[in-house]
């Protein structure tokens, strides 16, 4: 069964429950060596045959890597539409991406989707007053991975406050140079902004729209931003290892029963 949640004030509703496999269903059968669909089918028959099922069979099981799902989404062939996400589906797809580290499994599902995560250079941060301090972390992170930030007004002063450098840049009706200057001069590599909301004096969406144009990774969470500084870190780590390129089999001999 796949269900949808939304919670709201610290409720949980249902918003439907739909008798069928999401798309997540092999994603996770493939991190786990558990074929799932099949399973959920021999109980189903089991139920309606009274014979048993496999699943008593089955043991808990340790899985030591780890495996991120990320959606793919079509923002790059409707440049004018801003890609913020809602209630509704806009996903076209997924990705899988696995590795002995969350950091690197992140990373992998990012360039899956051909996101390319930056490994250098200078990451804009613009956000609204009520995520500023969540971004402390964030660019803490990048910070120790030797990028460069710049940040709009609000948030350079907020970031220097707190002992983290960075050069300030102007919003689009600020004057120039601005944001949209850096970005079509391949000034800025990564782009960190959360919505500013429908109460914001002044709309932002041109921010996440001049990046798609110029195929710059954006970035609209800040739990995302966090962990694309730790899927940076484990991807550097990495490289500077030998390459260590593992099948799919041998994720699964990994798993050991508990």
């Amino acid at each position: 069964m796949n269900m949808q949640y939304a919670i709201a004030d610290d409720r949980v509703y249902v918003l439907e429950a739909n008798p069928r496999a999401s798309r997540t269903v092999p994603l996770v059968s493939k991190v786990c060596n558990v074929s799932m669909a099949r399973i959920a089918t021999e109980i189903m028959l089991a139920a309606e045959t009274g014979k048993k099922s496999s699943v008593n069979k089955m043991v808990l099981k340790s899985i030591p890597h780890f495996g991120v799902k990320e959606a793919v989404f079509p923002f790059n062939m409707f440049q004018e539409v801003d890609p913020i996400l809602g209630p509704e589906m806009r996903s076209t797809g997924e990705v899988l991406g696995i590795a002995d580290s969350f950091g690197l499994a992140y990373y992998k599902a990012q360039e899956a989707t051909q996101t390319i995560l930056p490994i250098s250079g200078t990451v804009l941060i613009s956000v609204p007053d009520q995520d500023k301090p969540a971004a402390l972390e964030t660019a803490r992170e990048f910070t120790k991975l030797g990028f460069n930030i710049k940040a709009t007004e609000g948030t350079s002063k907020f970031l220097k406050e707190h002992g983290i450098k960075s050069e300030e840049i102007k919003k689009l009706f600020e004057g120039r140079p601005n944001i949209v200057d850096g970005i079509t001069n391949s000034e800025i590599n990564l782009v960190i902004n959360t919505p500013s909301g429908k109460r914001s004096q002044h709309d932002d969406s041109y921010i996440r729209k001049t990046a798609i144009k110029h195929k710059v990774t954006y970035i609209t969470t800040l739990a995302a931003a966090l962990a694309s500084a730790k899927g940076i870190a484990a991807y550097k780590d990495n490289a500077s290892k030998e390459a260590n390129i593992k099948s799919l089999q041998e994720y699964h001999a990994d798993i050991t029963a508990e």
